[in-house]
């Protein structure tokens, strides 16, 4: 077999991709309250080595409701690289753009505003970004949806329909450090650093995650930079790179055995943009890659070819280690026999998390407030049609060292609630994981529970006759729901996922077979949070 020993500079370099955001206001000023105008923004990067790109894009704004008609649509083509370009987009709140119509106010709702985004349209180099958010229509008091609640503000989750006590652990399970291309001071980050040059490593993010209110953080640095390059150094050598992710994982357990009351985690994101897409490993204790010095050494401890992930998964499944979907397209990542989010038996035993919403990787945000984030609900969809069992995550991907402080979006865990005045354990957390006891929140206060017959999101089971699906919601710094949706799909079937109630609580009775359902909560100030599934086989 020949091995590449390619220079750095010759390869395309991770976060060159397009990114394609929009700035949604989710309520409209207070000066506009009767007509509900606002400004969305449309924000274009392809930071590609310099390079610009043709990006056509396209933002529709339709509602009220799922089945709604699309109201307005705005369309253009930009080039775009590095320093990107911003759309304004205002809308005057009217029912429509006819200039006959625009007497006509868009009646009060829940909207949903869609962005895509297709750079070197009809190319090999085609690249696709697909975003979606939701916009309110308020003039008055309009009625909420009621949404069953636990007591809010309790970390320490009391039983709930027959439950066992869980404790929620609000984690950051995607982050880099110096260890890759992360760890920049906020006065000095333009980005992804290069790689093993900032001053912050991982000791240094769990101090600042803990000290910003996380109880757990991930530093999940790219597994083909551990040889100090983006590229393949072919200077490097093996035992340097081996013995770093080495310490890496010690340094992690030493601040959580320090530390009661804050996990500290270590992984790695495997993979590339430009050949597949990245994925986290939660629990390996060995560093996995492809790269070969110019003496022929493999600079990892464990062989694994770039791209193969089917390969990957089979590995994973083997040595017991479970992963995460990160920032998914719903196309070109992914791929096995040369289907995105392709499913085998071994990748469904694997992979336990997909991302769903992030905000900005290279934010230098410290105060939660930042408004470039991303949505991606329609890939992690795509992977629970083709079959996988995968819950919804939430997190920064920090490349800056601002580690869960860009935003209050967190993932949270469902812990089986240890003895009294003991610490939630590493093998917890991950057992946790691979029950998929998970939601996904944009705001670190939310607390979502969602269950089948009393059965808890997350788990699998054999049903008979009627299903009771309930959607519990609180939030401990008073937000209240402002809609909530209950999605089904059929796993294995490559369909589409569909909301089918816009109520907390529903009662079907399902064809015999597979489903899955999940609940979708917004709350009043547009932060979403998603439960994870419950996968219902129903019999005759």
């Amino acid at each position: 077999m020949a091995w590449s020993n390619t220079a750095a500079a010759q390869e395309p370099k991770e976060h060159s991709e397009l990114d394609a955001t929009v700035v949604a206001p989710f309520h409209a000023a207070r000066g506009e309250r009767v007509t509900q105008a606002r400004t969305f923004v449309v924000r274009l990067t392809y930071p590609d080595e310099g390079r610009s790109h043709a990006v056509r894009w396209s933002l529709t704004l339709s509602g009220p409701g799922p089945q709604g008609a699309v109201l307005r649509r705005w369309s253009g083509t930009e080039q775009v690289g590095a320093d990107g370009k911003s759309v304004n987009l205002p809308w005057d709140g009217r029912a429509d753009a006819d200039a006959r119509e625009r007497r006509v106010l868009a009646p009060e709702g829940l909207y949903e505003l869609r962005l895509l985004a297709v750079a070197d349209a009809g190319t090999p180099q085609q690249a696709q970004v697909e975003q979606q958010w939701p916009v309110q229509v308020k003039r008055g008091a309009s009625t909420a949806p009621r949404v069953s609640a636990f007591q809010a503000g309790l970390q320490q989750l009391p039983s709930l329909e027959g439950q066992p006590a869980y404790r929620i652990v609000y984690a950051n399970l995607h982050s880099q450090t110096r260890h890759s291309d992360g760890g920049a001071a906020l006065d000095a980050c333009r980005g992804a650093q290069d790689p093993q040059t900032a001053p912050f490593g991982p000791i240094d993010a769990y101090k600042y995650a803990q000290e910003h209110g996380l109880d757990a953080l991930l530093t999940s640095e790219h597994n083909h930079m551990y040889d100090g390059s983006d590229g393949t150094n072919a200077a490097a050598t093996a035992a340097e790179a081996t013995a770093l992710y080495q310490t890496g994982l010690a340094e992690a357990a030493a601040y959580s055995a320090a530390h009661p009351g804050f996990l500290a985690l270590y992984g790695m994101e495997w993979g590339v943009i430009n050949k597949g897409g990245h994925l986290n490993i939660f629990n390996s204790e060995q560093l996995l890659g492809w790269e070969r010095n110019a003496s022929g050494e493999l600079l990892a401890d464990v062989e694994t070819p770039k791209g193969d992930y089917a390969g990957l998964y089979s590995l994973m499944r083997e040595r017991g280690w479970i992963g995460q979907f990160n920032h998914p397209a719903p196309a070109g990542q992914f791929l096995v026999n040369g289907q995105p989010l392709g499913y085998t038996p071994d990748g469904d035993a694997a992979m336990v998390l997909c991302e769903v919403m992030n905000t900005s990787a290279f934010s230098t945000n410290d105060e939660e407030t930042e408004n470039r984030r991303s949505n991606y609900e329609a890939a992690c969809n795509r992977a629970l049609a083709a079959g996988y069992h995968v819950a919804f995550s939430s997190n920064q991907d920090n490349h800056c060292a601002n580690w869960g402080a860009a935003y209050g979006n967190r993932t949270a865990v469902l812990v089986s609630s240890p003895a009294a005045g003991m610490p939630v354990s590493r093998d917890g957390f991950l057992d946790a994981l691979r029950a998929r006891r998970v939601y996904a929140t944009m705001d670190k206060h939310a607390q979502l529970l969602f269950t089948a017959n009393g059965r808890l999101m997350g788990e699998r089971f054999d049903n008979h006759g009627p299903l009771r699906l309930a959607t519990h919601f609180s939030n401990s710094a008073g937000r209240q729901a402002a809609d909530v949706a209950i999605f089904h799909g059929v796993p294995g079937g490559n369909g589409s996922v569909t909301p089918i109630s816009d109520q907390a609580e529903l009662t079907v009775t399902p064809a015999p077979g597979p489903h899955f359902y999940y609940a979708r909560l917004t709350q009043d100030d547009g932060n979403i949070v998603w439960s994870a599934p419950v996968w219902v086989n129903q019999l005759p």
